[in-house]
């Protein structure tokens, strides 16, 4: 009966304390942000050029006094970063254009939004077999991006230029069946990251500018042709799942990433012209 007595009185106690812990907690508030704590590691996906470079001439000349940790995480498979952002793995990501992140978010259910522009990178048509647009001719393989945001700024880069024609009707987001007019070329699709490694494969490809550059390929000196960064719908940002964009860390991020130093580091350290600043908000 003693022995009763007392495990009586320990689980009453318990109870006691947990009501009293219970009390202390505030309820489940969906409106009140529950980022991380200030000074954890602010977890960042990036491709690694030129993206995971200015994030870790960031990380190491200006986040410090900041006091903000970062902690870069390079994919070489861009289309694994949104994902790992959407489920948490990231804080934040640095990588996409807004035509690229609508298409995403549309089709995964995906609440991901965009914090700060930082950069532009044009897209090229590049080849290892001809050396001006002219001596593309029929029977040529031309490579594009697969994924339906690369793939349509590649055709309507290739239509401006005169290489093909799309069709008077094409939607904002052409594919291949928008081609009107392929002038004997063959355009064929492959993931975007594989077009700089395997150019000597196709007579031409069009390549996005940081696989460009991670190909050793320089926009200026060896594309047949090359977007205008002039009022680009194209800039590169800082994006964040919507849960996190008031997270001081992020912030602080994106105002470190529209520095005078990161416009002062991208103008020296791409000298060639594939990056350029690109600051502000998304429209």
């Amino acid at each position: 009966m003693r022995n009763t007595v007392k495990l009586t009185g320990a689980v009453a106690a318990a109870a006691v304390l947990t009501l009293a812990l219970g009390a202390c907690s505030a309820p489940s508030d969906p409106d009140v942000d529950r980022s991380d704590s200030a000074s954890s590691p602010l977890v960042v996906g990036a491709t690694s050029v030129p993206h995971a470079e200015i994030l870790e001439y960031v990380k190491k000349d200006l986040a410090p006094k900041e006091k903000l940790k970062l902690d870069v995480k390079i994919y070489d498979d861009y289309q694994l970063i949104n994902p790992a952002t959407k489920d948490n793995t990231l804080d934040a990501n640095y990588f996409q254009t807004k035509e690229f992140l609508d298409d995403w978010n549309k089709k995964n259910d995906g609440d991901i939004v965009p914090v700060a522009n930082v950069h532009v990178e044009p897209m090229g048509l590049y080849s290892k077999k001809h050396k001006s647009l002219s001596d593309l001719g029929s029977g040529d393989t031309i490579g594009v991006p697969s994924d339906a945001p690369n793939q349509a700024r590649a055709l309507k880069l290739l239509d401006k230029e005169g290489v093909i024609e799309l069709k008077a009707d094409a939607p904002a987001v052409p594919g291949l069946n928008d081609i009107g007019d392929k002038k004997g070329l063959k355009i064929t699709e492959a993931k975007a990251e594989t077009l700089a490694p395997t150019l000597p494969d196709y007579d031409a490809a069009v390549i996005n500018g940081n696989y460009a550059i991670a190909g050793k390929l320089s926009p200026k000196k060896d594309s047949l042709a090359l977007e205008s960064a002039k009022n680009s719908p194209y800039a590169n940002f800082l994006a964040v799942d919507k849960s996190k964009k008031n997270d001081e860390r992020v912030q602080k991020l994106a105002k470190l990433l529209n520095s005078d130093q990161v416009k002062k580091f991208i103008e020296t350290h791409y000298k060639d012209g594939s990056v350029l600043p690109s600051f502000g908000k998304t429209s």
